[in-house]
């Protein structure tokens, strides 16, 4: 995540050679760089010969070539930051009064993998505009989140923040949870430490354990170890939007006005998530790799949108909200759609299904971890299409989406697998000529429509789960029969309901 002019906590920048700038090449300095809100760390080797070392560094911006030389008496030193920021140090090695090397670091913090400052700057005019001011807000808001928890820290004495109690078990609302629930007192606890964890900017992180109580001053809003600023603020795994839809229904059956203003600005956080071109990245403020991709795996864009449609109808739990906030979340809306629209693949100039993960700025396939390849999905498809078919408003756009789709998908089933146990207890697939189980794969290649089952250690694409499995660790959902209930019943609701739209 990009952060100006700091180093998130926890991430060591290990300034090797490719990114100290040395000014002379012999003899040379050996140097590495980490800092916490308190201080920074300056470790490394000096040159033969050296009988005494000096640092200086800048807060921000570039180092003063006036800027005044420190003492140090060894590597291993600490520097007090007055404010929990650096921009660049320099060492200086010096043997007498002879100076016998300088390295200097640079914090550049992570750099932007897809949203590079080139293809930024490549843009037309107008698109260029939108994408460099959405960029700059998020930029914003890392640093505000950054300058907040330091603040916390630096007030206790704490180098680091306490990672918040974590929980694999993702926050879920059942649709038929009844408005006595939200009323209830153990509920109501419940939200008092949901909305402690909320960012700064908005959102939520996933895998947080909300039962242990509220956040307190110098814990990070996220449990990730490590860097703890992955995942602050994320739509993965339902996060953020069943966040909203809880306090939304707790807010709906007490009217607590502190509950309704940390709804809304959830649902503020959701609006200015989204791309300018309608797709919602994994994570906001940008985190980045494959974070910053419009992100559909684990349906992460179906869930704000049926967040988005939920609000546009006002149906419960957003029973409250204003005509305001309902046109909102329709443009909202019909920028993602136009977003889809565009983003549905071709093969051989025929529509497809999408991808789990797509290009924010030309819409084209991304991969994200070594078992996720640039690829067609047919699992993350599947959940899109029964969204658009069953909640979605009806229209021209989405229907000239879902036809093809469905068609593409009732051709690509597979029909020579056979599920089964090894004998360790794992289930397995096996080919099998006369089986009579019907699956789909997860991935799809994006030129032949071929099913391909990448391995999660080696990364090469597998033509069968047998070849896949027998030399990687299987751990992930590869086959999939969600679109066969598609086919089967939501096919024909979908029929009935645009003979109904007519």
């Amino acid at each position: 995540m990009i952060r100006p002019s700091l180093v998130p906590l926890f991430v060591i920048v290990w300034l090797g050679f490719a990114s100290i700038q040395a000014e002379d090449k012999k003899p040379t300095i050996e140097l590495n760089v980490t800092s916490d809100f308190l201080a920074l760390h300056l470790d490394g080797k000096a040159p033969e010969g050296t009988t005494s070392l000096g640092y200086r560094f800048a807060e921000s911006g570039a180092l003063a070539q006036e800027a005044p030389w420190m003492p140090m008496e060894a590597f291993g030193h600490d520097v007090p930051l007055p404010t929990s920021r650096w921009s660049e140090v320099e060492v200086r090695a010096m043997k007498g009064d002879e100076v016998l090397a300088t390295r200097k670091a640079k914090n550049k913090g992570d750099s932007f993998t897809l949203l590079t400052a080139q293809r930024i700057a490549a843009l037309p005019e107008g698109e260029r505009a939108k994408w460099t001011a959405y960029l700059e807000r998020s930029v914003a808001r890392s640093a505000n989140e950054y300058d907040i928890l330091a603040a916390e820290c630096r007030k206790l004495g704490q180098p680091n923040s306490k990672p918040a109690p974590g929980n694999g078990a993702e926050l879920e609302l059942d649709s038929d949870t009844p408005e006595s629930w939200f009323a209830q007192a153990e509920t109501l606890q419940l939200v008092e430490s949901v909305m402690s964890y909320q960012t700064p900017t908005g959102g939520w992180s996933k895998s947080v354990d909300y039962s242990q109580g509220l956040r307190m001053p110098g814990t990070h809003w996220t449990s990730q170890k490590g860097d703890a600023w992955h995942y602050c603020g994320t739509i993965d795994n339902r996060t953020t939007t069943e966040q909203i839809k809880l306090l939304a229904g707790v807010y709906s059956a007490t009217r607590r006005e502190e509950v309704k203003a940390a709804a809304l600005r959830g649902m503020d956080y959701l609006f200015e998530a989204q791309f300018p071109n309608g797709g919602w990245p994994q994570n906001y403020p940008i985190e980045s790799g494959y974070h910053e991709a419009i992100t559909l795996n684990d349906n992460a864009m179906v869930h704000v949108m049926e967040v988005l449609v939920t609000i546009m109808n006002q149906k419960p739990p957003f029973v409250f909200v204003d005509t305001a906030l309902q046109e909102r979340a329709r443009a909202s809306y019909e920028k993602a759609i136009d977003c889809l629209a565009s983003a549905q693949m071709k093969i051989n100039g025929q529509l497809t299904v999408w991808c789990a993960q797509h290009d924010p700025l030309d819409l084209g396939p991304v991969r994200a971890r070594t078992k996720e390849p640039p690829s067609l999905s047919g699992a993350e498809s599947t959940e899109l299409l029964k969204f658009l078919m069953r909640k979605a408003p009806v229209s021209p756009k989405t229907t000239a989406m879902i036809e093809p789709a469905l068609k593409w998908l009732a051709s690509h089933s597979i029909k020579d697998l056979r599920k089964t146990t090894t004998a360790e207890g794992k289930t397995t697939y096996v080919t099998d000529g006369a089986s009579k189980e019907v699956y789909w794969a997860r991935f799809y290649d994006l030129g032949t429509g071929r099913p391909i089952f990448p391995g999660s250690q080696d990364g090469i694409n597998y033509a069968t789960y047998q070849e896949m499995a027998a030399k990687n660790k299987v751990a992930y959902d590869f086959v999939t029969t969600k679109p066969r209930d598609l086919i089967e019943k939501e096919v024909a609701r979908w029929r009935k309901r645009l003979e109904k739209e007519k």
